[in-house]
């Protein structure tokens, strides 16, 4: 019997939203039917993915930042292929794995105050392993996570999420997990005073909302941390590996926390991995015996597979400096972006750090388009971000997606591959739309009178929103 995967594909693919409908999640596939993203997109190389009828689209979400380094990179699909080839002896559960300490030697080198590394399947499960190591080497048994946090939906993960609309139907969660605003330093410092707190760990920018700390914020946290004995745990699950235009987006501040967690973009796309990288005296206050020496662990945390895409991607980081074309295409693109605010009513605020990029949106000054905007955020706050993606990607090829739920903020989380034609694509778009936006009645404005029906009928049904 042969396994062709890829004629596999070929035969069934247009049955896709069928199948998931049936067998998967019904309410995602209406959700894509209901805004049009129902394409089918058959292939993906580097930044770009093509629908069954050959038509190229820019994708701005990178599958939410996994494919930093692109789609199908042809060192990473090499890397695997060897480990396919190789008839390596994987997960030998009673021996040590080879590729994992070369993967740990060389995300080291680029944290070295860190010392030691624990790998994971993704990036939920790091945050799960963080609050355990945090919990045996303090003692303690909080954890301080901040409101508008996203760390993952496993149940421990989900604890930390600042979001209720994730929370919501699974609580009660874990016990002991305290909530404050972000970018707070008295907050925090008020949760710190009770010496009962294991870890905070915080996103350096948060991914909902991209939201951006004030200069001073991550180096009073690390200070206030020091003060009273708790972890510095950073969440650099999509903001590290070169993302923000540092290999970790907390090099921005100068700040060097007790773990870091990683995972997304170490996967290179095709393998999950998280990695969790900490000092030295945390790791052994957990495996302290040898009786403790799988206290913690993940059964397929180790995988060649998984350590192979971490070293490929790690190497095409550096050999195509894509780290710093991330800082200098993200500087570009902010920099031409803002300079639309002044011409835009709806367009208010432009904020990130290199391929990470919030573009906001507010209420407007006139009084026949400020009519239209409290229309449509009567029917869902947060709608008005799709009279922006969707025509984005109905009629310019750019897929895109709101920051978060109800949000006025649209995230653009591109392959740090991007290239100067495809800056001037995503510019034109926007300006576009946006000046579609601000013609009212107009072509976007019977979208917005669509997009509030459906919002009427999701609210009747119970249906998922499509913001």
């Amino acid at each position: 019997m042969t396994h062709d995967i890829a004629d596999l594909f070929a035969r069934r693919e247009r049955e896709r939203y069928a199948m998931n409908g049936r067998h998967l999640n019904e309410q995602m596939v209406r959700v894509l039917q209901a805004i049009g993203y129902d394409v089918g997109f058959c292939r993906g190389k580097g930044q770009y993915l093509y629908s069954r009828d050959g038509t190229r689209y820019l994708d701005l979400l990178s599958g939410y930042g996994v494919f930093a380094i692109g789609r199908n990179h042809p060192a990473l699909r090499e890397a695997l292929k060897s480990v396919l080839d190789s008839d390596l002896p994987n997960l030998v559960q009673m021996d040590v794995s080879t590729l994992a300490g070369i993967l740990a030697e060389r995300l080291l080198a680029h944290v070295p105050y860190l010392d030691k590394a624990l790998f994971a399947n993704s990036g939920s499960e790091t945050v799960e392993a963080a609050i355990k190591l945090a919990r045996a080497a303090t003692a303690r048994p909080g954890i301080l996570y901040c409101e508008h946090a996203f760390h993952g939906l496993s149940n421990g993960a989900l604890s930390l999420n600042g979001d209720d609309i994730f929370r919501n139907g699974f609580e009660p969660l874990l016990p002991d997990c305290v909530r404050i605003p972000f970018n707070d330093l008295p907050a925090l410092e008020n949760a710190l005073r009770s010496r009962t707190i294991a870890a905070f760990i915080v996103e350096p920018i948060q991914g909902k909302g991209v939201n951006v700390p004030a200069d001073n914020y991550l180096d009073g946290v690390a200070h206030l941390c020091r003060r009273y004995g708790t972890l510095l745990v950073a969440d650099e699950v999509q903001t590290g590996l070169g993302r923000t235009g540092r290999f970790l987006a907390i090099e921005h501040w100068n700040v060097e926390p007790d773990m870091v967690l990683l995972a997304k973009t170490l996967s290179g796309g095709h393998v999950p991995v998280g990695a969790v990288l900490t000092r030295k005296q945390i790791f052994q206050k957990v495996f302290d015996r040898m009786d403790r020496a799988v206290v913690h662990g993940s059964t397929f945390g180790n995988n060649d597979l998984a350590m192979a895409a971490g070293i490929a991607t790690l190497d095409v980081l550096v050999s195509e400096r894509l780290i710093e074309k991330a800082a200098r295409t993200g500087e570009r693109l902010s920099r031409a972006l803002a300079a639309m605010i002044p011409r835009y009513e709806y367009l208010r605020d432009v904020r990130g750090l290199g391929l990470m990029i919030g573009i906001e949106f507010g209420p407007p000054k006139s009084l026949k388009l400020k009519a239209s905007w409290h229309a449509l955020e009567a029917a869902r706050k947060g709608l008005f971000c799709q009279l922006i993606t969707i025509p984005l990607f109905e009629e310019h090829k750019i897929l895109s997606q709101v920051a978060s739920h109800a949000s006025h903020t649209i995230k653009l989380l591109p392959s740090l591959v991007i290239s100067d034609e495809d800056c001037d694509w995503i510019l034109s778009g926007f300006a576009s739309v946006l000046a579609d936006s601000e013609r009212a009645p107009g072509a976007v404005w019977s979208l917005g009178k669509t997009l509030i029906g459906h919002a009427v009928r999701g609210q009747r049904t119970g249906a998922l929103p499509v913001s």
